[in-house]
């Protein structure tokens, strides 16, 4: 039975079919990022296990055909295939022979590369940091993702802050609240909201900016498009033991320019809010100046950097450098690109990226050409040397 197994997965057949699975999902993949949108359909299709396809209610005849779903393995499942499929292929082929030297070659740098993509599914982090002319930003943040957050200001030095991620946010949950003694009740959550003015007994909020403004939230259907902002709102409860201290409406609208929504509790007051999630880092960058060049009487623009100094607790990772386009700074681990700026040009965006197997395309794409290389020179020596004795 395990030859039989290690045929099977060691055969060109189930390679085929792979290559044909792949090509398959990316054809309904590019079909559905229309609805969903680039980062959506990424995570849908290619970074899981199991899809189905649903005939789409816009196109014709959508209303009788909404029934029809095509399953089909997702991204996660094809590629373990495709790797276990190269590497038992290589394992059973192997033999250390000159001529085969460039296949082999060829095998190690796609398994390179087919391990690097599962990396950086898994490892990669991607944020923005928007940091102003003059000032300084120790943290970035993403709009893809949420985070309720409790926030002890008590101390002078620093900020004591506790998150839990949206993705917990299911209705009908009690979570801790991390390190404290206090628990969240989720009653609501939405994905994407509308936050109107409450009318009559419709605002279950009792706390905070809700009950004060006569806001409340109105679900909306998420926006999937790739700059949209979608309105991530929850009404969430506070417990200290069985005592409620309260319920808030909390959406990542109600940032600094609406009055701070605290929690009286019995360790001291804390800030409560749902914002973007954010990734603090031990270190502060400061903008010292931000240029946009633009081609001679016209508004478009050719240019846009950022000179920035990097302040560290260690002064020998002190480092000034300037970003723009193409010109990244790799800085703790990070990758800093110029990406925007605000629109009176008085702050800039960095987007900030975490890849821990950020050099394994390159030695895998490497590894790939020098084999393609040595066995196309290999072919055309022996090519030469049969037209020599022809």
């Amino acid at each position: 039975m395990l030859s039989a197994l290690l045929q099977i997965f060691s055969s060109l057949k189930l390679t085929v079919i792979l290559l044909s699975a792949s090509m398959v999902l990316i054809f309904f993949g590019t079909i559905d990022q229309v609805e969903y949108g680039i980062w959506h359909t990424q995570k849908l299709y290619f970074e899981s296990f199991v899809v189905a396809w649903q005939y789409p209610a816009v196109w014709p005849a959508g209303e009788q055909l909404t029934w029809l779903r095509i399953p089909m393995f997702g991204g996660y499942t094809i590629g373990a295939l495709m790797l276990i499929n190269l590497t038992v292929a290589y394992s059973r082929r192997f033999s250390l022979k000159a001529a085969k030297l460039g296949l082999y070659a060829i095998h190690l740098g796609l398994m390179l590369l087919i391990v690097s993509e599962l990396l950086t599914d898994l490892l990669a982090v991607e944020s923005q940091m928007t940091v102003p002319e003059g000032g300084r930003a120790n943290y970035s943040q993403t709009i893809r993702a949420n985070e309720l957050v409790l926030i002890d200001r008590s101390d002078n030095e620093f900020d004591r802050v506790h998150t839990i991620p949206a993705q917990d946010l299911k209705p009908g949950r009690t979570l801790d609240v991390p390190d404290t003694t206090l628990h969240a009740r989720v009653l609501h959550f939405y994905p994407n909201a509308q936050l109107v003015q409450a009318q009559g007994s419709r605002n279950p909020a009792n706390r905070g900016v809700a009950a004060k403004m006569g806001v409340t939230a109105i679900p909306q259907a998420p926006d999937y498009s790739e700059k949209a902002i979608n309105t991530a709102t929850a009404y969430i409860e506070i417990l200290e033991g069985d005592t409620s201290l309260g319920v808030w409406l909390l959406s990542n609208v109600l940032d600094d320019r609406f009055p701070a929504q605290t929690v009286q509790a019995d360790q001291g007051e804390y800030e409560i809010a749902l914002r973007f999630q954010r990734y603090y880092h031990p270190f502060e960058i400061e903008l010292l100046d931000f240029a946009h060049d633009k081609y001679p009487g016209t508004e478009i623009p050719f240019n846009f950097s950022s000179k920035i100094i990097t302040h560290h607790p260690d002064p020998a990772k002190k480092q000034q450098a300037l970003i723009y386009m193409n010109h990244p700074l790799r800085y703790e681990g990070l990758t800093f690109y110029q990406a925007s700026f605000s629109p009176d040009e008085t702050a800039t965006v960095l987007q900030v990226v975490r890849n821990p197997g950020w050099l394994l395309p390159y030695f895998s794409v490497l590894l790939m050409g020098l084999g393609m290389t040595y066995q196309f020179g290999l072919h055309f020596s022996k090519y030469l040397k049969k037209r020599k004795t022809a």
